[in-house]
């Protein structure tokens, strides 16, 4: 039985990976390391931002991971790209709270970012719970934060789906033990589905409770293939 749905934010919840790619570029620049787009490629793959910069710029001390960071979020905020809901993302969030279904979003994002992002939005009461990139150690594709979400719902994994758009965040959902549902655009249907998902889908707006449902449903008749999955990137 479905009683949650944790969503991951950049790519899912809000249309951000232009400016996040174009802030990435622009702050690279201003430590003399150029990147192509191919390489940029990292930062749109569920990363922490202490996993990106050591990605790009090395070995970096706990403070100069901070002092990298605020200098990307500075750029960030002087980009001239608007960042807005993905299509689809508020109607479908509004759906599951009518049906009594569980609401949690768990990204990568600084704790600060997420908060500001979802208010500037007007999307911080569609959430029952938040995990940010500042509650676990390890980022995506760990499954800590899928796990810490589900705690914090007080919703057991097996009656929890995920949405991602990032390979590295379908492998830590379905280690984590939910069924990921993927959405398309930044990285192939074929990829995501190679890292786990159990549906691919174009649009939010496309997505039906009872398609997600039914993965759960699908999922309980097959139990050792699901404990399989959930135990795979531990």
């Amino acid at each position: 039985m479905l009683k949650a749905v944790i969503f991951d934010m950049d790519g899912v919840v809000i249309d951000s990976h232009p400016a996040h790619r174009k802030a990435w570029r622009v702050f690279l620049e201003t430590v003399g390391r150029s990147a192509t787009d191919q390489e940029l490629d990292f930062v749109l793959d569920g990363r922490k931002r202490s996993e990106i910069l050591r990605h790009f710029l090395g070995d970096l001390s706990e403070e100069e991971i901070r002092r990298h960071g605020i200098q990307k979020d500075e750029i960030l905020n002087r980009t001239n790209l608007v960042v807005r809901t993905i299509p689809g993302a508020t109607q479908l969030l509004d759906r599951l709270r009518s049906a009594g279904i569980a609401t949690a979003l768990a990204t990568s994002a600084s704790a600060s970012r997420a908060h500001s992002t979802l208010q500037r939005l007007h999307l911080t009461g569609k959430f029952d719970a938040l995990v940010s990139g500042n509650d676990v150690v390890a980022g995506k594709p760990d499954p800590a934060i899928y796990r810490l979400a589900c705690e914090r719902l007080r919703i057991e994994p097996a009656h929890s789906a995920a949405i991602e758009d990032a390979a590295s965040g379908v492998r830590s959902a379905t280690a984590a033990g939910l069924a990921c549902i993927a959405l398309a655009g930044q990285q192939s249907a074929e990829a995501l589905s190679d890292a786990g998902a159990a549906l691919v889908v174009s649009e939010l707006s496309s997505l039906t409770l009872r398609q997600i449902e039914s993965l759960l449903l699908r999922r309980s008749k097959h139990p050792a293939r699901s404990a399989l999955a959930a135990g795979s990137a531990d």
